[in-house]
């Protein structure tokens, strides 16, 4: 792509960047006297509003900062987490096109309703309702016409951005050339729903003798690269758990929602990656049902053992054991002073010092170790990132539905598991300093 037609896109991002900063300080000067949290929350609402005119890549890239706790603070966390909700949605008019052009006469003529309205709508695609000649309510993701192109361009942007940005020494330890590749790499999945529907083949594979937990059956005959039509689940979403008002079914659904990401992270290896509660279903007879799998993780073998060693280190309150995996295990490491991040990690972790371990939650422990690591700018592997955010879901929605669950306690099989049957780990990045 010549750097000609990438002119016009390139001077629109600049202009959205430099009218954030005066927006940013208009609201920081009449929001009167913010703490460190309310600073970063604005920071972080103008950080979001920006992406979100930015489109589709942008939009993505702040969902995935969003889960980065080891790199931004708790208050631009809770801003970014709006990027998972709706977005404007395309024109029905062009959304139909995107159909007239994956299917073929015969294929359309299957599907005898569509809902003009989305059910949702994303930076890539949008869900609408539809049924079949035969019956059958399906939901129909197709993909926005402009998203592969906008995506593609944006991509270029950024690629020349992060290697000019690369000659900066302080810079060019954060790698950016290889982030952005890696980004960029995961966005090209999310653009083929055929691998989308491979990830919901192996969860439903890997959930098949699992009660109580599945992913929407798929049509796979009437599926391509930009449509995929599944049955339509009847449920509501996890962020609404208070309608779930029978008791016995609230604790069902903590429990196998717990079951399920711990059995993901520990046992299969193989994670949904955008694990948020948008993207789970809870139905009244106390099914879970994961929906969204565009974004997976797969947690390497020969790196299972040092994350395992590394939740054992947390969950057994061992701020020495905790600190060095961390930081021998890091993909980046900026600190110069290796006995203060320790330091800093056997006190917060002497806080939990006689604690039986119900009374310790794992998000208390994670978001403090995440506090101490971006502190001390050092950064954990992006697959870690997934499997801590799986694990911090499964504690919230529990604790939601039945506040006596104790996700540490029904972790413990599965760490033991896990770690009789791992295989011999990946050697550290970096040694200890002297």
């Amino acid at each position: 792509m010549s750097t000609f037609r990438l002119l016009p896109r390139f001077l629109w991002i600049a202009i959205v960047f430099f009218t954030a900063l005066p927006r940013y300080l208009w609201r920081r000067l009449t929001a009167g006297r913010l703490d460190t949290y309310g600073r970063d929350r604005l920071r972080g609402d103008v950080l979001a509003s920006t992406l979100e005119k930015l489109g589709a890549t942008f939009v993505k890239f702040g969902q995935i900062l969003g889960s980065r706790a080891d790199l931004l603070p708790p208050g631009m966390i809770a801003a970014l987490s709006r990027l998972q909700d709706a977005v404007p949605p395309a024109p029905y008019e062009v959304i139909e096109r995107v159909l007239a052009l994956e299917l073929s006469e015969g294929e359309r003529a299957r599907i005898a309703h569509i809902e003009r309205e989305p059910l949702a709508a994303a930076s890539v695609a949008q869900v609408h309702a539809g049924r079949l000649a035969g019956g059958e309510r399906v939901a129909l993701k197709i993909q926005r016409p402009e998203a592969r192109a906008q995506i593609e361009r944006d991509l270029a942007i950024l690629s020349m951005g992060a290697r000019v940005l690369d000659v900066v020494p302080s810079v060019h330890l954060l790698a950016l050339p290889g982030a952005v590749e890696r980004f960029g790499f995961a966005l090209a999945n999310q653009l083929d729903f055929r691998l989308e529907a491979e990830n919901n083949r192996r969860l439903a594979a890997n959930f098949a003798g699992f009660k109580g937990v599945r992913v929407p059956d798929l049509y796979e005959d009437l599926s391509t690269e930009r449509v995929l039509v599944m049955e339509l689940i009847d449920g509501c979403k996890a962020t609404e758990p208070d309608r779930v008002k029978e008791k016995k079914i609230r604790r069902r659904l903590a429990a196998r929602g717990a079951e399920a990401i711990l059995k993901m992270v520990f046992r299969d290896g193989f994670v949904h990656a955008d694990m948020h509660p948008g993207n789970i279903l809870l139905q009244d007879d106390g099914t879970l049902v994961f929906i969204d799998l565009g974004m997976v993780a797969e947690i390497p073998a020969d790196l299972m053992s040092p994350w395992i060693q590394t939740f054992q280190a947390l969950g057994s309150n061992d701020g020495r054991a905790a600190a060095r995996l961390f930081y021998v295990y890091s993909p980046f490491v900026a600190t110069k002073d290796y006995r203060a991040y320790e330091a800093d990690t056997v006190a917060f972790f002497d806080r939990f010092d006689g604690k039986r371990l119900g009374e310790v939650e794992v998000g208390e422990v994670v978001g403090g170790m995440m506090n101490i690591l971006r502190k001390h700018r050092i950064q954990v592997d992006p697959v870690f990132t997934v499997v801590n955010l799986g694990v911090l879901v499964a504690e919230g929605l529990g604790k939601q539905l039945d506040p006596e669950i104790d996700i540490v306690q029904m972790a413990l099989p599965y760490l033991a598991e896990a770690a009789a049957a791992a295989p011999p780990g990946r050697p550290p990045i970096r040694d200890l300093p002297v």
